[in-house]
């Protein structure tokens, strides 16, 4: 399964991509994907009496309607910093003994083929290529060994970040989450399509070129030890994101380094998940 927010006529809509078509859950009494999160497993029922039979008014050819991000206002963003230890390497930090956590404010999330927005007061611009898990059932205090029963699924994600703010002080979210850094897309897909989503090739491209290259087996703290840890201290909800973590090949960590300019193409690609792509621009 798939599951995309998609806008057709100026209306957003979620759906479940079925080839190159998309469907509306709409007439299953879900308007967006985060409702369809809330509604526990009676929603995959649902979902599988509309996509047997669906009316002709809720399909329509994934040509014709724009990709949003797929939970446009997630409840919650929490990202993993230093999450592959050649990362850590990298950036002369130590390794982790705990997970490094941070987070990104609901309001700058983009979807695909929306811009990235280089900020006119920061001049170290960043991309960050993460696997992001999407809760589906939330809750507290999550044994590790029950901690995939509460993942809907996976997608895409790019920690944007602004270098010079985030390494001003030691706390990082004012480095991390100026407006439209937080790319996601262009689907989530659910974890029954993913065999092990720690064994996925994850990457990033920039106009084409090679920047990040690793595979989600290098995660030092991997997702059940996430969610239990995280699940200690609050509440997981449905629709939650968590961004795992990124790879080597940053930008600051180049020599020379290697921030985001305007005009570049962005491209964020892991295994089984599909790409999201967004264009650069500058702040105006």
């Amino acid at each position: 399964m798939k599951l995309a927010t998609f806008q057709h006529d100026l209306h957003a809509h979620a759906g479940a991509i079925t080839g190159d078509e998309v469907v509306s859950l709409k007439s299953s009494g879900f308007p967006t994907v985060l409702s369809f999160l809330e509604a526990g497993p009676e929603a995959a029922l649902r979902l599988e009496v509309l996509l047997s039979k669906p009316p002709d008014d809720a399909v329509f050819p994934l040509s014709q309607v724009k990709l949003l991000a797929p939970i446009p206002r997630p409840p919650k963003i929490i990202c993993i910093g230093l999450n592959y230890r050649d990362h850590a390497i990298e950036t002369n930090s130590p390794i982790p003994t705990i997970p490094v956590v941070f987070s990104k404010f609901p309001n700058v999330v983009i979807g695909p083929g929306e811009p990235i927005v280089l900020p006119r007061n920061s001049e170290k611009p960043d991309y960050e290529a993460e696997l992001a898990v999407v809760i589906g059932k939330g809750g507290r205090h999550i044994a590790a060994e029950n901690a995939l029963d509460h993942v809907f699924g996976y997608m895409n994600f790019n920690d944007v970040s602004a270098r010079d703010f985030q390494l001003a002080t030691s706390q990082w979210t004012i480095g991390k989450t100026f407006d439209t850094f937080a790319p996601m897309g262009p689907w989530i897909v659910s974890k029954n399509e993913i065999a092990d989503p720690h064994n996925l090739r994850i990457g990033c491209t920039i106009d084409g070129e090679q920047m990040q290259d690793s595979n989600t087996r290098e995660l030092i703290f991997r997702i059940p030890e996430l969610i239990a840890y995280l699940s200690s201290v609050f509440t997981l909800e449905e629709g939650d994101v968590i961004a795992t973590g990124t790879p080597p090949g940053v930008g600051m960590a180049r020599k020379p380094p290697r921030w985001l300019r305007a005009g570049d193409n962005v491209t964020v690609a892991i295994e089984g998940l599909g790409e999201l792509r967004n264009p650069v621009v500058a702040e105006q």
